[in-house]
């Protein structure tokens, strides 16, 4: 989970964590942030159509998230982890290109609502009338699907920080991304469930509607089932729905050991009051989707015990990972989920291979991203294999005391 440096024209003072200000993990209230302190367009964050181009002296980078609807803080803390690195660029004088010039960084914001039909508004909106050298986002797979195809027919460079459906970046050579994929991450919670908790028998809740929740639950059954466990179950919900008490029910008759779902917190933390509810003890199982202040608000002592696969750790001693916790906290009050270390690090990817591409256009910049090999990131070392995936460690977190605690690391 970080960032891999070829020779780049940033200096070594550039390329640190050195943090003047930092930001905040998501807050416990899905809210717009505050556009002025973020140095986010205002208009552009509404999707008004009052964006103003960037100076001639500005180098405008794009970003697409979910800054309102139900997935709000995905949003949210990916975008004050790409505003951090912004500005901590921007600190020392902006980003030196390969032509001995420095230009100041300018990341313009549109909130598609966790909607993919918004997604590919705000990208084409991007391309077309913002002109934005790299595309920033988006968090779920669903949303930067809906996005990476504009993106590639223009030849402007996509990369999101947390998509892990392997179908993003297939889409094409201009598409890249900063974290693991999903045959990795439901690797890593097979082999967690059958070889360290001694598992056998699984029942799989997922949401059919989402790229994302049903590529974790394919590679998770086949893993698996291939390590000799069983899957004694597999119910399905589509996102929005409230109640999941018949699924559950059903599998309840089964006597499933845990179950595994590969969903966001939204609906985690309602399916696990219920699972609770229903009478269902059995430990429940998750991705990267469960990371939110808001699975522990949702699910409250019903998600208890319950172990997700993640990009980082909070816990991490590296003195890399500290110092970016320690800027998030002065500049948001709050500490950084995984999101926001991803926000950083996808920006930061950008920055350093607009730095050292030969001028800035698509196809330069798209050259210097697939160098990419061995950065140093907040949330891993990154290096981007062929088909423009990072190649990096998952960490497997347990709740505890409504807190995800560290508890294994679990390398490709």
């Amino acid at each position: 989970m970080r960032f891999a440096v070829s020779a780049s024209a940033l200096s070594s003072a550039a390329m640190g964590l050195a943090f003047v200000a930092a930001l905040s993990a998501c807050e416990k209230r899905q809210e717009k942030p505050n556009t002025a302190a973020s140095g986010t367009d205002a208009g552009a964050v509404a999707g008004a159509d009052t964006a103003k181009p960037a100076d001639t002296d500005t180098i405008l980078l794009g970003e697409v998230g979910s800054l309102t609807g139900s997935e709000a803080t995905f949003g949210i803390s990916t975008q004050r982890g790409i505003q951090m690195a912004i500005d901590e660029i921007n600190a020392q004088g902006g980003v030196k290109l390969a032509d001995g010039t420095q230009k100041k960084l300018e990341v313009r914001v549109y909130d598609d609502q966790g909607k993919p039909e918004e997604a590919a508004n705000a990208v084409t909106r991007l391309i077309t009338q913002d002109h934005v050298k790299v595309i920033l986002g988006e968090v779920a797979s669903s949303n930067s699907l809906a996005m990476a195809p504009k993106a590639q027919a223009a030849q402007v460079p996509m990369i999101t920080p947390s998509s892990t459906n392997p179908k993003v970046t297939e889409v094409g050579d201009y598409i890249f991304r900063v974290c693991f994929i999903d045959p990795f991450q439901g690797l890593v919670m097979a082999k967690y469930t059958h070889e360290t908790l001694k598992l056998k028998n699984v029942g799989i809740l997922k949401d059919n509607r989402s790229d994302y929740s049903l590529g974790l639950s394919e590679v998770f059954e086949k893993e698996f089932t291939a390590m000799g466990g069983k899957i004694v179950s597999v119910e399905a919900y589509s996102k929005g729905d409230t109640d999941f008490r018949p699924q559950l029910t059903a599998m309840k008759g089964k006597k499933p050991d845990a179950i595994y779902i590969p969903g966001y917190y939204t609906d985690v933390g309602v399916i696990a009051r219920q699972a609770r509810e229903l009478g269902i003890n059995a430990p429940l199982m998750g991705g990267d989707g469960w990371e939110s202040e808001k699975l522990f608000e949702l699910g409250g002592s019903a998600i208890e015990g319950s172990y997700f696969s993640n990009h980082y750790s909070s816990e991490d001693p590296s003195p890399r990972v500290q110092d970016f916790i320690k800027a998030y906290k002065a500049k948001y009050n709050g500490m950084p989920d995984s999101l926001g270390a991803l926000g950083y690090d996808s920006a930061m990817v950008a920055i350093h291979a607009i730095s050292r591409a030969k001028d800035l256009s698509g196809p330069a910049i798209r050259e210097e991203i697939a160098k990419t090999n061995g950065h140093p990131g907040v949330a891993g070392t990154i290096t981007l294999n062929a088909q423009r995936n990072a190649v990096k460690p998952a960490v497997v977190l347990q709740v505890k005391d409504a807190k995800a605690v560290f508890v294994a690391t679990v390398n490709p």
